[in-house]
């Protein structure tokens, strides 16, 4: 169980949180940029937000983070299949968590939380899905 755990906290977790946190920067500011100020609804500015900064994400995680050395287009399809759904995950749960849980909010604050919430949980998911599944790596033979 602690080399379980000990894998699961390493380097590659600290490079993940680092390009998390640029990613974080770029991605939810053009996100609440659009949402806010652009005048996008909830999907539109989520979605095109995390697409614009999936971009950067596959590059700085593919060389930086998981020093991955697979096949290219394998490797992007499975990154992309990742982000699709994690994001579909993380963001329709949080909507409709943020309106149960915070049900007399206006709609733009209950919209602006669930954007929040759903950032957190697709870190989560999103950290397993590169580690595990796109960016996992090959087994000695």
């Amino acid at each position: 169980m602690k080399e379980k755990l000990r894998m699961l906290f390493d380097e590659k977790l600290w490079k993940f949180l680092l390009v998390g946190v640029l990613n974080t920067l770029v991605g939810n500011g053009l996100m609440f940029l659009l949402y806010n100020l652009a005048g996008f609804s909830y999907w539109p500015a989520t979605g095109l937000s995390y697409a614009l900064a999936s971009v950067m994400s596959y590059f700085l995680n593919r060389y930086f983070t998981f020093k991955y050395q697979g096949s290219g287009w394998e490797t992007a399809l499975r990154f992309a299949l990742n982000i699709a759904v994690c994001y579909g995950l993380a963001y329709g749960l949080a909507k409709p968590l943020v309106r149960l849980i915070f049900s007399g909010l206006s709609k733009k604050w209950a919209e602006n939380l669930a954007m929040l919430a759903g950032m957190g949980l697709f870190v989560v998911f999103n950290y397993f899905g590169q580690r595990f599944f796109a960016f996992r790596e090959k087994k000695a033979e």
